[in-house]
């Protein structure tokens, strides 16, 4: 599956108000909207360090709400608020300061994400004095500015290993809708979009039926899912997956990935089907094997039968001793093999602990989280909070190649 990049908008369209409170919509310039929210929220006699880490958290947490279509999927037609209580502050109309607007102009198309994660980073801030939160905080910046850190190293500090893409394409916003309903007999992209979403729902939602393979044909199977995940979800029963489905799908993904949450599950640049259809066995490599060796290695964090192991994507011995003994715990056949019956005892004893402990910032410090390599590929540890769910971007995104810098 080909690498998708999200795109810089070439304009933004503005609530002048709560999301739900009767206010004007104005669309302005993308660069625009930097320069003014970074007006409104920051200081211009604040050092260039803490003014630029600034301003790349206000890209990013506007690209994040453009990306997962926060409020397009909800109905609403535009794409960000000026409410501090939700999002940014945004004065129309305002004057800006020329530090301030040259350094948005040099950082508007530039973001942070995590190291193999799609989304941009759904950076939050608050000032840091009167609000706290989790996050950046913009005095706290200016302080660890004043104490010589870098940019770089004052976004590390808050929100723990990105990396920032620079000169991100740039282009007109325009809907992940495909234009025309999706039903049985049509392949193509979005229909991967749709399994892929589906399968992922499907994990907090078990009613609905995984669809394997994830294969791009709207077939009986994907049919079912759909009218299932309609059934549940209040929907007309009819499985074709119209605006207003594909719509509920991107909420509800986006909702259960928390995308569009600071400790975002994140998006990988390829799918993967949830259900596993064929063992997997020493001597194996890919994908699958990382997920079931970082299942297993967070299942080892509070059972002491399970050895820890590398997550790496290859099985190989220790992978083998550790699904051997994770069988044994489980009261399943000592095999080394995993197939779908090992498959889904591992996931479901993950899932329990991914909805409760790894949400916990007391025992998981977010700061701790993640350890980037130098190939900006993800590793894991036993203190991992992040759980990387393997999806497909929601908006087939222009695929220019895009620079990147790994801050460490």
């Amino acid at each position: 599956m080909a690498n998708v990049t999200p795109y810089i908008p070439q304009q933004i369209t503005v609530h002048l108000g709560k999301p739900d409170e009767a206010a004007e919509n104005v669309t302005v310039d993308f660069v625009d909207y930097v320069k003014n929210v970074a007006c409104s929220e920051i200081y211009p006699t604040w050092e260039e360090s803490a003014l630029r880490a600034n301003i790349l958290a206000i890209v990013s947490f506007a690209l994040n709400r453009v990306y997962t279509e926060f409020y397009r999927s909800r109905g609403y037609p535009f794409d960000i608020t000026n409410s501090t209580a939700y999002d940014q502050f945004f004065v129309y109309g305002r004057s800006y300061f020329t530090n301030v607007a040259e350094l948005a102009d040099s950082l508007f198309d530039d973001y942070l994400r995590r190291p193999g994660f799609v989304e941009p980073l759904a950076a939050k801030f608050c000032n840091g004095t009167t609000v706290t939160c989790e996050g950046l905080s913009q005095w706290g910046s200016q302080n660890l500015a004043l104490e010589g850190y870098t940019s770089t190293q004052i976004l590390t500090s808050y929100y723990g290993n990105v990396e920032i893409v620079t000169n991100a394409p740039i282009r007109g916003l325009t809907s992940s809708y495909p234009g025309r309903p999706q039903r049985r007999g049509y392949s193509g992209p979005s229909v991967v979009i749709i399994q892929v979403e589906l399968n992922r729902i499907s994990q907090n939602y078990p009613a609905i039926p995984k669809i394997s393979p994830v294969d791009g044909i709207f077939g009986a199977q994907t049919e079912a899912a759909v009218k299932k995940f309609q059934e549940v979800f209040g929907l007309t029963v009819d499985g074709i997956v119209g605006k207003a489905t594909w719509y509920a799908l991107v909420r509800y993904y986006t909702a259960v990935t928390s995308l569009s949450e600071l400790r975002s599950q994140g998006q990988k640049f390829y799918s993967i089907s949830w259900a596993n259809t064929r063992p997997i066995q020493q001597g194996d490599r890919g994908i699958r094997v990382e997920h079931l060796q970082y299942m297993l290695s967070v299942l080892g964090a509070y059972i002491p039968q399970i050895p820890e192991i590398a997550v790496d994507g290859i099985f190989g011995p220790a992978t083998r001793n550790a699904v051997l003994a994770v069988q044994g715990w489980l009261g399943l056949p000592q095999t080394g093999v995993v197939n779908n019956q090992t498959w889904e005892e591992i996931y479901d004893q993950f899932s329990g602990i991914e909805n409760t402990s790894l949400r916990d910032p007391e025992n998981f410090p977010y700061t701790n989280a993640i350890l980037g390599n130098s190939n900006s590929r993800t590793r894991y540890s036993k203190t991992t909070t992040m759980t990387q769910y393997p999806g497909t971007a929601l908006r087939a995104g222009n695929q220019d190649t895009v620079q990147q810098e790994v801050i460490r």
